[in-house]
C-alpha cells in the first residue's frame, strides 16, 4: 500500500470470509485507476474468489496478475460477462466509462462494483437506475474514504450508539498530493472525462455526510471550484467546495484540492469532523500530523463522559465487504442500499454542475 500516492491506496485487513473458497466469483475489469486493488484486497479477504481480469493494456494486467497470481486473464470483456460463475465485476475504468461498463455489466446478469465516482453526469445517472430497475442488479460504489478506513468505520459505529446524539454537520477535509503530473494519465487531466473534482474526491465526502448524519437526499446549498496552480492542466480542478444541506436539516461543508505539500508523510490529511447534539467526533485518517510516529486512523470523540482518544488500525475491520458479498447472494442492502450509492453520485455531478469558477476572478 502506497502512502505517497493516493491513486494506489490499496488497504489490507485480516481475513474475514463470509463464504467458502469458490462459492462467490468476481471479476476485475478495466484498471485504470489504483483503486482497483484496494477494491479487490477487500473482496478477497472476505472470501470472494478473483476468477478473471481483463484490460486492453497489457502492462497494466500484467502487474496485475503479479500481485493476484491465480487470476485468469481473460481475452475480452465478452469472455467475463459471458462466465456464469462470475456474480460481481468489478472496475476502476475512467471515470467517464464506469457507468456505461456497469450498464453492459448488470444486463448480462452480473452485479457491478465501480471505483468513485461511479459516473460523471445526470443522464448515465438515469441510464443507471433504469437498468438497476430492469435487471434487478446491484451498481455499488467504492467510496473508500469511508468504507476502507477503520477509523471512519469506527466513528460511524459511536454515532450508531448514539454516543454524540444525533449529528447535524459535518466538516470534511479531503486533501490529495497530485505528484508528477507526467506519472498521471491523460484522462487525469480532462474534465469531461474525470468529472471535476467535486464529483471525483469530492463524491467520498457528501457520500459520508449522507451516511454519517442519516440523510436520505439532500441539495448542494453552493459549490465553487478553482484551478489555482496548474495553467499547463486548464482542465485540471485543483481546488473545491461546497455546502450540502440534508432534507433532515443537517449540513455540511467540505473542501478538497490537489494540494498536499512534499512534506507530508502521507498523500493527504483527510480529516472529518462531526457535529452531534451531545458531542462531537474527529477522525483523523491518514497521517497523526505533526507527531512523526507513523500511526493512521485516530478517531477522538467528546460527550458529556469527557474526552477519549482511539487509536483504531487494525482493530475494526472493513465489514462492508462481507455485507457487499451476502448482499449479492442474499438480495439484500445491508452494506449500502441502492438509494444511497445513487443519491451520493447526484449529489456530486450537482456540485460540480453548479460550481463558480473562482480562478476566473483571480
Amino acid at each position: 500500500m502506497s502512502k505517497q500516492d493516493g491513486m494506489n491506496y490499496a488497504p489490507k485487513g485480516k481475513p474475514s470470509p463470509v463464504v467458502k473458497d469458490g462459492e462467490f466469483c468476481i471479476a476485475a475489469i478495466a484498471l485504470n485507476h489504483g483503486h482497483i486493488y484496494g477494491m479487490c484486497n477487500g473482496l478477497i479477504e472476505a472470501g470472494a474468489t478473483l476468477k478473471w481480469v481483463y484490460d486492453d493494456d497489457e502492462k497494466r494486467v500484467e502487474n496485475f496478475v503479479k500481485t493476484y497470481p491465480g487470476v485468469k486473464v481473460a481475452k475480452s470483456e465478452k469472455e467475463i460477462l459471458d462466465d456464469p460463475e462470475v456474480k460481481l465485476v468489478c472496475s476502476a475504468a475512467v471515470t467517464s466509462e464506469r457507468c456505461p461498463l456497469g450498464i453492459r455489466a448488470m444486463k448480462a446478469g452480473k452485479d457491478y462494483f465501480t471505483d468513485k465516482a461511479p459516473l460523471t453526469t445526470l443522464e448515465q445517472l438515469e441510464e443507471a437506475k433504469k437498468t438497476v430497475a430492469e435487471t434487478g442488479k446491484k451498481y455499488m460504489v467504492y467510496y473508500s474514504e469511508r468504507i476502507h478506513v477503520e477509523s471512519a468505520v469506527y466513528a460511524g459505529q459511536l454515532i450508531e450508539r448514539g454516543l454524540i446524539g444525533k449529528p447535524v454537520h459535518v466538516d470534511g477535509f479531503g486533501p490529495h498530493r497530485i505528484g508528477d503530473p507526467k506519472g498521471r494519465p491523460d484522462w487525469f487531466f480532462e474534465k469531461e472525462k474525470y468529472g471535476g473534482i467535486l464529483c471525483d474526491i469530492g463524491s467520498h465526502q457528501i457520500e459520508q455526510f449522507l451516511f454519517f448524519c442519516g440523510e436520505e437526499n439532500a441539495h448542494v446549498a453552493y459549490s465553487e471550484v478553482a484551478n489555482y496552480n496548474h495553467p499547463d492542466h486548464p482542465g485540471l480542478d485543483d481546488y473545491g467546495d461546497a455546502i450540502v444541506v440534508g432534507d433532515n436539516g443537517a449540513t455540511q461543508h467540505f473542501r478538497v484540492d490537489w494540494f498536499t505539500p512534499d512534506g507530508l508523510s502521507t498523500w493527504g490529511d483527510g480529516r472529518t469532523f462531526i457535529i452531534g447534539t451531545d458531542g462531537y467526533i474527529e477522525i483523523r485518517k491518514y497521517v497523526n500530523v505533526g507527531t512523526n510516529d507513523g500511526t493512521t486512523d485516530h478517531v477522538f470523540l467528546v460527550n458529556k463522559d469527557g474526552e477519549q482518544h482511539f487509536e483504531v488500525a487494525g482493530k475494526v475491520g472493513y465489514p462492508f465487504f462481507g455485507q457487499l458479498i451476502l448482499d449479492c447472494i442474499n438480495r439484500t442492502e445491508n452494506a449500502m442500499t441502492q438509494a444511497h450509492a445513487f443519491k451520493a453520485a447526484e449529489l456530486c455531478v450537482r456540485a460540480q454542475m453548479q460550481a463558480v469558477d473562482l480562478s476566473r476572478r483571480s
